[in-house]
């Protein structure tokens, strides 16, 4: 029983990247060099963001909210943008358009962030002797939600910085998107540890919900700047 539940914990964690991959015509034009290039940056970008972390962050006294420590938390949270800029702007890819390259950099920066935040606890918590949806609730938010929201994420950082013929009403748009998404896991944190309270399952709702809301915008703004300019 033990290592069946690991196995379908692993699977609901990493097997929608594989999915994806082989879905998509990314798989067809070979992006996986660009893939690991940014899961590496995004390795990269997780061990700037720890030290600054460490750095600002004083360890919390009782578990009151602090609105200085999770402005700070939030502003921290921008050093993702900074990676994804690097993604897609600074590394040398395969000629291939701005629709694959974007998904590309979204999907190893999902994996990758999957591996650092999912594989320890994944390993740790499905080895138990006995079934727990806990765990299971853990691998679907890490995987399938913020799959999604790294996804947008990436799609919207495209628009940024590859775009260069953008419908000027969009940009405020685009650029508001975009700072949700970055700070999406600091609103989380605020709304359901030190507001509402809810638990797991309410919180999982909210941010599947979410993350869908945020992947469709992301969408139509991404579908709108391909239009040709009238």
């Amino acid at each position: 029983m033990t290592v069946f539940h690991f196995l379908n914990c692993a699977i609901l964690t990493f097997g929608p990247h594989a999915v994806y991959y082989s879905a998509t015509p990314l798989s067809e034009y070979d992006t996986i060099g660009t893939s690991v290039k940014a899961a590496l940056v995004y390795l990269g970008t997780a061990l700037v963001k720890l030290i600054c972390l460490a750095t600002f962050l004083k360890l919390p006294e009782n578990d009151s909210f602090d609105p200085y420590q999770e402005s700070l938390k939030a502003l921290i949270g921008f050093v993702d943008v900074a990676g994804l800029y690097f993604a897609l702007t600074q590394l040398t890819h395969r000629n291939i358009s701005q629709n694959h390259k974007f998904q590309a950099v979204g999907l190893g920066w999902a994996f990758a962030d999957s591996v650092l935040h999912r594989l320890a606890p994944l390993w740790v918590g499905a080895r138990g002797l006995e079934f727990t949806w806990s765990t299971s609730c853990k691998a679907l938010k890490r995987t399938q939600i913020w799959f999604v929201l790294n996804l947008s994420l990436a799609a919207l950082g495209s628009l940024i910085w590859l775009r260069k013929n953008k419908p000027r009403t969009l940009v405020p748009i685009i650029y508001a998107c975009a700072g949700i998404l970055a700070t999406m896991p600091s609103i989380t944190r605020f709304l359901f540890e030190h507001g509402l309270g809810w638990l797991m399952p309410k919180v999982i709702a909210f941010e599947l919900l979410s993350s869908l809301a945020m992947a469709f915008v992301s969408w139509q703004l991404f579908s709108a700047c391909q239009r040709p300019s009238a």
